[in-house]
């Protein structure tokens, strides 16, 4: 076991590092931030200054080198336009969005469980059949539009909700969170719902696809000869192993809420991670982008290492047979 983890580990390492070349590369050879950053009417020798100031004016190689080394004492570099280091404030900003997508996966897993267990258990019904034409459209529906729509009805129609921004927050373990009031929760439950309309559909048929294989097997054949009520059978020999494969596939899904947050949190005016790598491009920030691309990636990677742990500690054939590749 202890192998097994240590060669993961060092394939994770190996994935950040080959992530921060790319990443590094692909965003530093975008635009000059110093065109940005400094008045039109400046003369050659203030860029010149600025660059040299942003260490513009080395070559690439060294400038991943110097980030790389940085990189390993904590340091990402300097925001351009905030003046403060980039990982401060990826991390600043983080909670929020690690709230928004906390929410819309509790979401996703208590409406999208039940959901798929109906489908499942009675696929022919028009129940069923309705659930699954529903997981289609939340497949196809483009997360902006619906975003826009929910804005027009539950905030400028009805006036229930607020269009956008966040709620008061309180801190908790050191993070600001805004879950603790009901202005909070107002603020919260759009932009909440909106992010996790994908993630609803894929859980639902995830689940009625586990659905429909549990109740062909021997086990939940057995369970109702001996006479077990439909519930029981449902709760404890469906449900429960269905629910392994659904929870790895949901803790991997979680990096991509928070990867791909950047949309709804625009649209909402929710203050996370994903408006700021926006804000960021936008402004050529690079030392941001490139500190926000690696947290995601880190957490991705870190998610997948805890997942291969888990299911090797759970079935002892995972380690074997990575051992004989």
């Amino acid at each position: 076991m202890l192998a097994f983890v240590i060669r993961r580990l060092g394939q994770s390492l190996l994935v950040l590092f080959a992530m921060s070349l790319l990443v590094f590369a692909s965003v530093y050879l975008i635009g000059n931030p110093a065109d940005i950053l400094i008045s039109m009417d400046a003369d050659q020798a203030e860029r010149t200054r600025l660059a040299q100031a942003m260490g513009l004016d080395r070559s690439l190689p060294w400038q991943y080198a110097q980030f790389l080394w940085r990189a390993l004492h904590g340091d990402l570099g300097q925001s351009f336009v905030h003046g403060v280091p980039a990982v401060a404030l990826v991390f600043e900003r983080l909670p929020a969005t690690l709230e928004l997508a906390a929410v819309a996966m509790a979401i996703a897993m208590g409406i999208g469980l039940p959901l798929g267990l109906w489908a499942g258990l009675k696929p022919e019904s028009f129940a069923g059949k309705a659930i699954m034409t529903g997981s289609i459209l939340g497949f196809s529906l483009p997360t902006f539009w619906v975003g826009l729509m929910l804005i027009m009805v539950f905030s400028v129609q009805l006036g229930w909700l607020p269009a956008g921004g966040r709620g008061p927050t309180r801190e908790l373990l050191g993070l600001q969170l805004s879950l603790f009031s009901l202005e909070g929760w107002k603020h919260l439950l759009l932009p909440a719902l909106n992010l996790a309309l994908f993630k609803l559909a894929l859980v639902t048929r995830l689940t009625r696809a586990g659905t429909r294989e549990a109740l062909t097997q021997d086990y939940v054949k057995f369970a109702r000869a001996k006479g077990l009520s439909p519930v029981r059978v449902v709760g404890v020999h469906v449900l429960k192993n269905i629910l392994v494969p659904i929870v790895t596939v949901v803790a991997l899904e979680f990096g991509a809420l928070v990867a791909f947050a950047a949309v709804t949190e625009t649209i909402f005016a929710w203050p996370g991670a994903g408006k700021l790598i926006i804000e960021s491009i936008g402004l050529l920030d690079r030392p941001v982008v490139v500190a926000y691309l690696l947290v995601v990636v880190a957490m991705f990677t870190l998610l997948n290492l805890l997942v291969d742990i888990a299911y090797s500690a759970l079935d002892p054939r995972v380690r074997v047979g990575d051992a004989a590749a």
